[in-house]
């Protein structure tokens, strides 16, 4: 079978191994194990079964509470097992504009809090004997233009002096240690992240919790809830549960009758492609460093090698709006055989797509309203920060201290390009990223090789 993509014609050809829209990590994992029926009572309902829920779970149960996790459908079938398995923690924004947001205590606070975050995520893994594949591969942020370079060059130096965080500036004559091709110049080094398969990080959380007692109930969408003295009446597909707490982690699948957050968190869908099994030394040619990959460019590129060292996968900005997986394959296609020539004509083996729940400050935040406490806005940096946060909403909800966390600081605020609950502004938006963000960063580009 064939696409062809309507800017440039190019083929497409596929080695199907899942049907379209089936996760290429889906393959590792087992059978949903039996529904679980839902208590009459809690202490603390979780609502969302990725990382955030899981990891919610365990810090309530661990601090004394009886938990039950409710998911509108199996755990996990969300970004939990849909991402690029990346693994790192540091702020999508600069300490300048972190500052110019929330305020210099908060921004110096939430650079401080990227090394404690990512070590307590590996810790995490180690902890609960979790066979994830993980890699400490480091990542290289890739710069698209050299603007771009010169904005990482400051970079470094800020999180060189307000975080432990480990990072090294390449020059663009060193590049070609990490990735063999001319689209960028230079790149930026975090050492210490990492690589996971994110179905088995998942699924790895997924037995922990159940592992401890805690009920994880699948089908469970909630639909309405109710506060009263002790609490709250929450009334799910499966029937009602009263709850002293309420700990929401739902991000990009937020739904009704959660109003409130659905306003200041939309979801953007985030597409993947993998392609066939490659020759080694294709994979040793094309990316010698083997680390996990992400550009600076706003299509918001990112790639890496599996964790078997036999394909690529790559991520991107394919569009804003939903668009169906061929269509986002061809898109997808023709922006790594631009990175890389020497993949042109491999085949490919699956496309999918996630959605990340984006906030529009671009930064996650751990709060509560009426009530309700969540961990939300991962931004796209959710695999560290989502279980992370997770927990830090757990524990606020019980009144553990160890909940503090600069990430409370980071309130979620709305837009008027964001009224109603669905992200209508999104095909805007995708239209003028595509005729001018993308046409002029190609020109910025292009003008400094």
């Amino acid at each position: 079978m064939t696409v062809r993509d309507r800017d440039s014609v190019m083929r497409i050809e596929w080695a199907r191994e899942a049907d379209l829209g089936t996760p290429y990590w889906w393959s590792a994992l087992s059978a949903p194990e039996a529904g679980e029926d839902l208590p009459d009572t809690c202490d603390v309902l979780v609502i969302g079964a990725g990382y955030a829920g899981l990891s919610a779970a365990l810090a309530a149960h661990e601090g004394g509470a009886r938990v039950v996790v409710v998911d509108a459908a199996e755990p996990g079938h969300g970004a939990s097992t849909r991402n690029g398995g990346m693994f790192g923690a540091h702020p999508r924004l600069g300490w300048a504009e972190l500052e110019a947001k929330f305020g210099a205590k908060a921004a110096d606070a939430l650079f401080a809090e990227a090394k404690p975050a990512l070590d307590w995520a590996k810790d995490l893994i180690a902890r609960e004997g979790i066979d994830c594949d993980f890699q400490n591969t480091g990542r290289v942020q890739l710069a698209y233009t050299p603007k771009h370079f010169a904005n990482q060059r400051r970079m470094a130096e800020v999180v060189s002096a307000k975080s432990e965080v480990k990072v090294r500036l390449i020059e663009r004559a060193d590049l070609g240690q990490e990735i063999t091709t001319e689209k960028y110049h230079g790149g930026l080094l975090f050492s210490e992240h990492g690589a996971i398969h994110p179905a088995k990080f998942h699924q790895g959380l997924l037995r922990a919790v159940r592992g401890r007692g805690v009920p994880v109930v699948a089908h469970a969408a909630v639909t309405a809830r109710e506060a009263e003295v002790a609490g709250y009446r929450v009334q799910t597909a499966k029937g009602v549960i009263r709850a002293a707490k309420v700990v929401l982690t739902t991000n990009g699948y937020t739904s009704r009758p959660f109003r409130w957050h659905m306003a200041r968190v939309f979801p953007l869908p985030s597409y993947i492609i993998a392609t066939e099994e490659l020759p080694s030394n294709l994979i040793g040619h094309i990316a010698p460093g083997r680390r996990m990959m992400v550009e600076t460019r706003a299509r918001h590129s990112y790639f890496r090698i599996s964790p078997d060292g036999r394909r690529v996968l790559f991520g991107g900005r394919a569009s804003m709006a939903e668009m169906g997986p061929e269509a986002a394959a061809a898109q997808l296609y023709k922006v790594m055989v631009g990175i890389w020539p020497d993949l042109k004509g491999v085949k490919l083996s699956h496309s999918w797509r996630g959605f990340t729940g984006y906030s529009f400050s671009h930064m996650p935040h751990v709060g509560h309203d009426e009530g309700v406490h969540y961990a939300m806005g991962f931004s796209g940096s959710g695999t560290v920060m989502a279980p992370w946060l997770g927990s830090k909403a757990a524990y606020q909800a019980i009144g553990d201290a160890r909940g503090a966390t600069a990430y409370s600081a980071t309130p979620l605020s709305r837009s008027w390009l964001h009224p109603g609950e669905r992200p209508h502004f999104l095909r805007a938006a995708n239209l003028w990223y595509r005729q001018v963000v993308d046409r002029v960063e190609e020109w910025q580009a292009g003008a400094g090789r």
